[in-house]
């Protein structure tokens, strides 16, 4: 379920020991919503957050369908999730 295939609907970037992190981890699991996680450790996956956040390094960043979230609740991913992809 973590670290897997790119047919994940979600990418979940995270840091080791964030608490907020390894909530929503828990969280994702117990309602069966397959994810990716991605370290923020990795130089490119850093930039990534920084590109989505505004230039911070907030945990955890998330993708859903195309929507990019910034320490979403359950709710807000599952609503990512059912909407619609956003458009360029």
């Amino acid at each position: 379920m973590t670290n897997s295939a790119a047919a994940d609907p979600i990418t979940v970037y995270w840091r080791w020991g964030c608490p907020f992190c390894l909530r929503l981890g828990a969280r994702l699991r117990l309602a069966r919503i397959p994810f990716r996680r991605v370290d923020i450790r990795d130089p490119k996956a850093a930039a990534e957050v920084r590109a989505i956040t505004g230039g911070d390094e907030v945990t955890p960043t998330v993708i859903a369908n195309g929507h990019e979230l910034v320490n979403p609740s359950l709710a807000e991913i599952r609503a990512a999730l059912a909407g619609p992809r956003p458009t360029a």
